[in-house]
């Protein structure tokens, strides 16, 4: 089976390598994500997962794109649903369209590693790009390995991202910090929290 295995970095592709060659399938990683922002973030997570694919003898394919102007163009509208309509649907729809011009029999992504993704959305958007463009989709639930995925990428030293890629997920990340010290702000000006 040629799998093209859509990756969004190296930290959550070390569960996900792991388990698809135990199974025999030698997966070709596949770089799209041009929903990781600021351009530093991108490249500290493309670059790392170039340096571990290296490590591992895998072959990767990077298909540059940081695409900062578009992500704003598409979740300025909606951003509160911006992972659905637009981040997954994007990157799984290019790694379909990828692996079915380039002789791939099917496609999957890293993104099933993780427990803080919408794991059904994703599937669901997968199977439609394989509709699409005529090409298997291979569903495995990666979520067991997480935290194994996790250990060993730091191991290794791998560049650990602290969000899931764009701007906004960073403002959540930081969400409750930004509500305590806007308290504090006011407080202090003997005014009233908005």
């Amino acid at each position: 089976m040629k799998l093209l295995l859509h990756t969004c970095c190296a930290p959550c592709s070390v569960y996900c390598i792991e388990h698809l060659r135990g199974e025999g399938i030698e997966p070709v990683a596949y770089w799209f994500n041009p929903n990781i922002h600021p351009f530093m973030e991108y490249k500290a997570r493309r670059d790392c997962l170039i340096e571990y694919s290296k490590m591992i003898d895998l072959e990767l394919i990077v298909n540059e794109n940081y695409g900062l102007r578009d992500f704003c163009k598409n979740v300025s509208n909606d951003i509160e649903n911006r992972c659905k309509n637009y981040c997954y649907r994007v990157r799984m729809e290019e790694t379909a369209k990828y692996a079915k011009e380039n002789g791939f029999d099917s496609f999957t992504t890293t993104l099933f590693v993780s427990p803080y993704q919408q794991h059904d959305v994703i599937k669901a958007v997968c199977e439609e790009m394989a509709e699409k463009y005529d090409v298997e989709f291979l569903y495995r639930d990666f979520r067991v390995g997480f935290r194994e995925g996790q250990a060993k990428a730091r191991e290794l030293g791998l560049y650990m991202q602290k969000y899931c890629g764009c701007v906004f997920s960073e403002e959540e990340r930081y969400q409750k910090q930004i509500d305590k010290d806007q308290e504090r702000f006011y407080r202090k000006k003997g005014e009233n929290i908005r």
